[in-house]
């Protein structure tokens, strides 16, 4: 029997698992392959470079797949900010019904509900996540300690953030993300009363993930350790997979007399990031990855891969339920 939570009745899906909005993954082939597969795909709104291109990886979107996506708009504070507006209404000229939403996004959200538009808000702490539903905002995806890329600085992993999330969001859902990797993860998050999970770093290691096979193999290869926290010395920490760069900045960090962040800036550079995805090289550059490497040991399609997790969640749920008795005698 088909999963049926808040999550699956809200956005026609079969399976419980979204896949996030990743910088230079979420492109349309990754995104219609997850959605065909029962999940709901995710297209990444800033990895287009402009808000056309935007369009048009929309449009072929709904060309790879019929079943529902959606779009990832997230708005960072940046010295030269993107056109974070046309992109938001690029989303509704094309009449997007999904958007997860990421950091200062009080703007956009009554636009995207007024539109009739399903939000999913990613959030790595109780107080924005309450800061959110005041927005309006239909699920929050609560985020781990554990995930990749920016972590908050607060530390919190998801045994207790769940349980956080669920004594203080009241009746908006919410989603599992950060360390979610398999059907045991989804199990877990259920019972912590989660109503599905959010997984990044485990869909980069599919075949239809648009990335250098070379880095798929090193996160097979990777265990739990093999990730860095950097950029904590100025409150913007995030977590990468741990190479040559990582280590070197990390160094540089620790170190520094000066504070001045412009000694790692060139360390953490995006652009060196997205070559890593296209040249293959693990130590080219900074990449996000989350501690749930320890947990993949395999490239799968996502159809392989989401048939393996709803299989594994059923029997998880299924053994927990069998493990109460009324009539048990001590």
């Amino acid at each position: 029997m088909p999963f049926d939570t808040a999550l699956t009745r809200a956005l026609g899906i079969r399976v419980p698992v979204v896949q996030g909005g990743m910088q230079w993954v979420g492109y349309a082939e990754l995104a219609s392959a997850v959605s065909n597969a029962g999940g709901l795909g995710i297209l990444t709104s800033l990895t287009q470079p402009t808000p056309e291109d935007l369009r048009k990886e929309i449009r072929k979107t709904r060309q790879l797949t019929k079943k529902p996506f959606g779009v990832n708009l997230t708005v960072l504070p940046t010295i030269n900010p993107p056109p974070y507006a046309e992109y938001a209404q690029v989303i509704l000229d094309e009449k997007i019904k999904i958007v997860e939403t990421a950091g200062l996004v009080k703007d956009f959200v009554p636009k995207f509900k007024a539109a009739g538009i399903t939000v999913l808000h990613k959030c790595t702490t109780i107080r924005h996540s309450l800061s959110a539903v005041k927005m309006g905002v239909d699920f929050i995806s609560i985020d781990g300690f554990e995930c990749a890329g920016h972590v908050g600085e607060h530390d919190i992993p998801n045994f207790v953030l769940l349980n956080r999330a669920r004594e203080a969001l009241g009746n908006t859902p919410f989603i599992a993300s950060g360390g979610m990797a398999n059907g045991h993860s989804l199990a877990a998050a259920i019972s912590l009363g989660a109503c599905g999970i959010n997984m990044g770093t485990r869909f980069m290691c599919t075949v239809e993930a648009p990335i250098h096979n070379n880095i798929k193999e090193s996160i097979v290869k990777a265990s739990e350790d093999d990730t860095d926290l950097l950029m904590r010395r100025w409150t913007n920490t995030a977590r990468y997979f741990r190479n040559s760069v990582t280590q070197a900045a990390g160094k540089i960090e620790k170190e520094s007399k000066t504070g001045k962040f412009e000694e790692i800036a060139e360390y953490v550079s995006g652009k060196r990031g997205r070559q890593v995805f296209l040249n293959g090289d693990p130590d080219y550059g900074v990449w996000t990855a989350g501690i749930c490497i320890g947990l993949i040991h395999d490239i799968p399609t996502c159809d392989e891969l989401l048939k393996r997790i709803e299989r594994e969640a059923k029997e998880n749920l299924e053994r927990q339920v069998s493990m109460w008795k009324d009539d048990a005698r001590l």
